[in-house]
């Protein structure tokens, strides 16, 4: 506890939050509990994160998202591959409780609600951005 109050008086609020999802994420392992980490990566023409970034990225002047306040939801980071030039990527991570978590968001009326606003929105699924080289996603579960 001690070790907890001297993170707050010394590091910032996000580095705090940030600490705290992942010691939670870690009582999970210690529960043995599966955690379920999704991972998405994008391949984009040189100067183009900042576009997927803006998409995902958290506004400060908005509360927690949909996702982070569903059941089961642990984290999500955002990483930008640092380069000098050329293609740059960016990768998401979302952390979960479970794969049952993950399923539970998939099929709520939030998440599909969501889609069905980008469907409208572009009379269709979205095009690709032309910036975007390539998208890779893939599902994990922890298993150490």
């Amino acid at each position: 506890m001690m070790g907890h109050a001297f993170l707050k008086r010394t590091a910032s609020d996000r580095r705090v939050r940030f600490i705290s999802r992942h010691a939670k994420a870690l009582s999970y392992k210690k529960e043995r509990l599966i955690m379920f980490v999704q991972i998405r990566k994008w391949t984009v023409t040189e100067g183009n994160s900042d576009k997927i970034l803006e998409r995902f990225k958290k506004k400060p002047d908005q509360g927690p998202s949909l996702i982070e306040q569903r059941e089961g939801f642990i984290s999500r980071e955002l990483l930008v591959k640092k380069v000098t030039r050329g293609e740059e990527e960016v990768v998401m991570i979302i952390r979960w409780e479970s794969e049952e978590a993950w399923k539970a968001w998939e099929k709520s009326p939030e998440h599909i609600a969501g889609h069905k606003a980008k469907i409208k929105e572009h009379g269709g699924k979205p095009p690709k951005p032309e910036y975007v080289i390539n998208m890779e996603h893939g599902n994990y579960l922890v298993v150490e």
